[in-house]
């Protein structure tokens, strides 16, 4: 049975699977459109980490950034390489989308990458009802990146 809950970004196995993350990110990025944030910026206030346990393995993280009253961002979604495939992904999105609903937000938003190492990026996001929207906050639209956008 997945249990997901709010973790702590310095713990260790936390930590793992965001530099495992951040490794990822910059293997498939150009240098100048890798926005994933470290252990230190998901331990921020206006940032809530989740993560996907089996067995108290923890398989799966994803967060949400408040940008402000009504507004948050999806950031750090990832799943380590033996889980893939499992629906842990869709099951941390929905779970963060259900935590912005019951905290007031109205709209959730993203930024990702292009090519084939983000193709299941995509196809989850949009499969959950985000579309494509312009930048926002300090992003600048580039060939590389896309922006979502999730009413709610």
């Amino acid at each position: 049975m997945i249990n997901i809950r709010i973790v702590n970004p310095q713990d260790q196995d936390i930590a793992a699977i965001i530099a495992f993350h951040l490794s990822g990110m910059s293997a498939n990025s150009p240098k100048k459109s890798v926005y994933a944030l470290g252990a230190s910026g998901l331990s921020e206030e206006s940032v809530t980490l989740f993560g996907a346990f089996e067995n108290e393995t923890c398989l799966s993280i994803g967060a949400i950034k408040r940008l402000n009253a009504t507004e948050g961002e999806i950031k750090s979604m990832r799943t380590i390489k033996s889980a893939l495939g499992r629906g842990l992904g869709k099951s941390v999105l929905q779970h963060i989308i259900e935590f912005a609903k019951q905290n007031g937000l109205k709209t959730l938003m993203l930024e990702t990458g292009t090519g084939e190492s983000f193709d299941a990026a995509h196809h989850i996001y949009k499969k959950h009802g985000f579309v494509p929207s312009p930048p926002f906050g300090d992003y600048e639209k580039s060939d590389f990146n896309r922006f979502y956008a999730l009413t709610l």
